[in-house]
């Protein structure tokens, strides 16, 4: 991937100053995901391993949502006709596309407007930090059409970020939350209003953009990694982790900034 001229198909793409900001396409539809949307999505998500220039990402709304979810026509109607083996390459599919966002180094900011429901919210769930307007309204709504709360990793990480009790709620009942509650909760970072809200999470994206991004890969990592980690296999793997940071180019420009009373320019390196 070059970010420079990365021109995908299925959803928007801009790339300035080290900040990709990703948005889903059909604003009338409120940004609804389709076969083609969900796997050129996982392939970007893997591509940006190796797309060093990147160094933050903004998973972005459109026209006043976030993303409605699989789309009834494109997906949900074909998938009501499939056999178990298509219909499990799917539901692996679409796994695939948090197992990317998670593997990506790149720190994922999600700033949601509006609907953000289904599929939607899994991207919001599987993103690194969430920004959201008032109105924001998320819901995990898989029971809601006969289907378990178990989807694309819903089970494992959004008790992990609201905890076991208010996950069981939602997952079991589908229902909506609004964004005072997602922030109640610590499932969004801040609220924003709407106006400013793209202005915000690309402020924050380029202040991550600026900072150290090879470090920044390495928390990311270990915050993946630690979740199936004993506390002693975690703090070896952490003292590991920050002896190869301690290594880079980016640790002493820190230190040799801190020394002459400067603000540390980091290279990534």
């Amino acid at each position: 991937m070059n970010p420079n001229n990365f021109k995908p198909q299925h959803f928007s793409w801009q790339f300035d100053e080290g900040v990709a900001r990703i948005t889903l396409l059909r604003p009338e539809r409120k940004n609804p995901l389709t076969f083609e949307s969900y796997a050129e999505l996982r392939d970007c998500f893997r591509d940006l391993v190796y797309a060093k220039e990147v160094k933050a990402v903004i998973f972005g709304s459109n026209g006043g949502n976030f993303c409605s979810g699989g789309d009834v026509h494109d997906i949900i109607a074909p998938l009501t006709k499939m056999g178990m083996p298509e219909l499990l390459d799917f539901t692996r599919m679409t796994g695939d596309l948090v197992k990317a966002m998670r593997g990506a180094p790149q720190p994922i900011i999600a700033a949601v407007d509006g609907v953000s429901v289904g599929a939607g919210a899994i991207i919001a769930m599987a993103s690194d930090i969430r920004y959201a307007t008032p109105d924001a309204k998320t819901a995990f709504l898989f029971n809601r059409v006969g289907l378990a709360g178990c989807d694309m990793g819903a089970c494992a990480m959004l008790p992990r970020i609201i905890g076991q009790g208010r996950a069981s709620e939602l997952l079991f009942f589908g229902r909506s939350f609004s964004a005072e509650e997602g922030l109640a909760w610590g499932y969004f970072n801040q609220l924003v209003d709407a106006k400013k809200l793209d202005t915000h999470a690309m402020a924050m994206a380029r202040k991550l953009s600026a900072g150290p991004s090879f470090a920044n890969g390495i928390t990311k990592n270990q915050l993946n990694m630690e979740w199936d980690m004993s506390l002693d296999t975690a703090i070896e793997a952490e003292a590991q982790a920050q002896a190869i940071c301690m290594q880079t180019k980016d640790f002493e420009r820190a230190y040799k900034a801190f020394v002459a009373k400067e603000k540390p320019v980091f290279e990534g390196d």
